[in-house]
């Protein structure tokens, strides 16, 4: 739980260190990127990105979160799954308000768009489902967390690269995105002491 601790502080600091710096212009990452993804929105691929970024946004948290509610009514009386389900609502809820650091920054974006851009609400969503469902997974079905974790991890990067594609994020945005979720998730779940991840016991 220590080291989990340690890296949630250092990760969360390197997130709001970030936002600081770049909140005023664009790093020459940021530049070299956009220049290089420009005008992609405009394409018949950038549709198809459109579509992909629609998905894996700001509607995956708020799915999820249903989900995990109702799974939790469903399986209440099974105290150790509902105390985990429950737990994670509130993991879920927790990683998703680090997009509540675009009113911070309020960093402009590369073209017209509406909001703020630092950080990125599409990744910061997909990271915190990423990150709560490893946990879950961790807890629940802990033979798969492998599986969860290279899973969740390539939708975060899918998320982050159609943000990138449709020039509405810097790549520091969806970057700070990550960073943010991932710190704040590790603070958050060893505070619920859903770190270090422990498989159920069965009695015999």
């Amino acid at each position: 739980m220590i080291r989990a601790c340690a890296w949630g502080f250092a990760l969360l600091a390197l997130f709001l260190l970030l936002g600081y710096l770049v909140r005023d212009s664009a790093w020459p990452l940021d530049l070299a990127v956009s220049d290089v993804t420009a005008g992609i929105w405009q394409t018949t691929a950038g549709n198809v990105v459109w579509v992909v970024s629609d998905v894996l946004g700001p509607v995956q948290p708020i799915v999820w979160f249903l989900v995990l509610a109702i799974a939790a009514f469903w399986l209440r009386r099974d105290a150790y799954v509902f105390n985990v389900l429950l737990r994670c609502m509130v993991l879920l809820a927790a990683c998703r308000s680090v997009s509540l650091f675009k009113g911070v920054y309020e960093r402009v974006r590369p073209r017209d768009y509406v909001d703020f851009s630092y950080p990125s609400g599409h990744v910061v969503s997909m990271a915190s489902v990423a990150f709560t469902g490893i946990v879950l997974c961790g807890w629940l079905v802990p033979r798969l967390l492998r599986k969860a974790i290279a899973l969740g991890g390539t939708l975060v990067v899918i998320s982050a690269a159609c943000r990138v594609l449709l020039d509405v994020h810097w790549f520091t945005d969806v970057l700070g995105g990550t960073l943010g979720v991932t710190g704040a998730g590790l603070l958050v779940a060893a505070a619920l002491h859903l770190i270090p991840l422990k498989e159920r016991r069965v009695s015999t």
